[in-house]
């Protein structure tokens, strides 16, 4: 019974084809060389989609920054345990979008002036608690290296031999919803397992070393903002300071790690993790997935539109909808159209778990690979849920 239940899930690459469930019902296979270049899909897109405004970037901060106090002064004023949840979800979801803008200052695509990226990006950055530089070089690697498995940064699949070797605990925890959304404190402090490194410490092999002034810089404006957190709390008081920062800060870890691992994981098709010579910029970068946000694309910046911005995160997410439909003829099926959402992406919740329950491994070997189940694990799950 455990062996159909892992050769349901488990998927390889067998002879240049795909089995196992892995190639769609068409016979197109994923991990197929594109019979494209990433030239081809620069050109389809127009230049004006390029082309950064600093203006209107700043108008977005200023949009949710304004939003931000405003929310919190309502919380304040009411001081209604009716309102203090409606405020946590809304504030959460807003940290998360003020993540997005100074993610877009990290990418340059922010605006064509390093210091007002920079600027911008310790500011909103430092005020959800994120190590602008420590977090931008590691986050520059993961684009660099997308779908790679051993070079990549985020959400890294884990080698057969080193799932094995974890402890029980930490196996549980790491795919148990909803452990693994609350990760991010944790990965900026250790990385992702078989790592080393913090992204707050400038000698991190994480980071070259004309880029650990840097690094020291953000590390000392994310303790300035712990320290004023301090401050605030001996002022108003420790309770008022989690609510109106504390649990908001948690639901912005929860929106950061639930659209994240949506990013490249929980496709309804299983989708290919490379090695060595088969993995390309390219190839890497067609096996991100956009998602459908509802009423939160707009709010969190169509953070959503995922496979063009990963290609091309120079591009201004207020054009990445655009230029996702002119690259669209000439991805053909290697584009998988994103599920339309309702107003609040419930159905997300589906993807999340079904991965979180089922992609646990890769294989140690092989060039081209899919994510396997552990079919002790699954069954472990299976029998909790009953």
């Amino acid at each position: 019974m455990a062996g159909d239940k892992e050769n349901s899930f488990n998927g390889e690459r067998a002879g240049g084809k795909a089995t196992d469930g892995v190639g769609g019902g068409d016979g197109f296979d994923p991990s197929a060389p594109p019979p494209f270049r990433i030239a081809d899909i620069r050109a389809a897109i127009p230049k004006h989609c390029w082309v950064k405004d600093p203006w209107k970037s700043m108008s977005y901060v200023l949009r949710d920054v304004v939003v931000v106090f405003g929310l919190a002064v309502a919380a304040i004023y009411s001081d209604s345990w009716l309102v203090w949840p409606l405020y946590w979800a809304a504030q959460g979801t807003m940290f998360w979008a003020l993540f997005v803008l100074g993610h877009d200052c990290g990418h340059g695509s922010f605006s064509d002036n390093p210091k007002l990226n920079s600027i911008v990006g310790h500011l909103l950055h430092s005020w959800i608690l994120v190590p602008y530089h420590g977090w931008r070089i590691s986050h520059r690697t993961h684009h660099q290296n997308h779908g790679h498995v051993e070079n990549d940064e985020s959400w890294v699949p884990l080698p057969e031999k080193m799932y094995k070797n974890l402890d029980n605990s930490t196996r549980i925890l790491r795919f148990t919803v909803p452990f693994p959304i609350f990760a991010y404190p944790m990965y900026l402090w250790h990385r992702s397992p078989g790592k080393k490194g913090s992204h707050f410490n400038p000698d991190s092999d994480l980071f070259p070393t004309s880029e650990r002034k840097a690094v020291l810089t953000s590390t000392l404006c994310w303790c300035m903002m712990v320290a004023l957190l301090v401050c605030v709390s001996f002022v108003v008081g420790l309770p008022q300071v989690l609510k109106l920062y504390g649990v908001p800060y948690l639901v912005f870890v929860m929106w950061l790690d639930f659209v994240t691992y949506l990013h490249h994981h929980g496709y309804e098709q299983k989708l290919p993790w490379y090695r060595g010579k088969e993995w390309s910029y390219l190839r890497g970068g067609l096996t991100t997935v956009d998602r459908d946000y509802g009423w939160f694309n707009n709010i969190h910046h169509d953070i959503g539109t995922h496979v063009i911005h990963h290609l091309f995160p120079q591009i201004p997410h207020y054009h990445l909808i655009e230029a996702t439909k002119a690259a669209r003829p000439v991805l053909g099926k290697y584009y998988r159209e994103p599920k339309k959402s309702g107003p609040i992406p419930i159905h997300l919740l589906k993807n999340l778990t079904r991965s979180i329950k089922q992609d646990h491994y890769v294989s140690d070997t092989g060039d081209v690979v899919y994510y396997q189940t552990d079919p002790h694990l699954y069954q472990f799950f299976h029998d909790k849920s009953k």
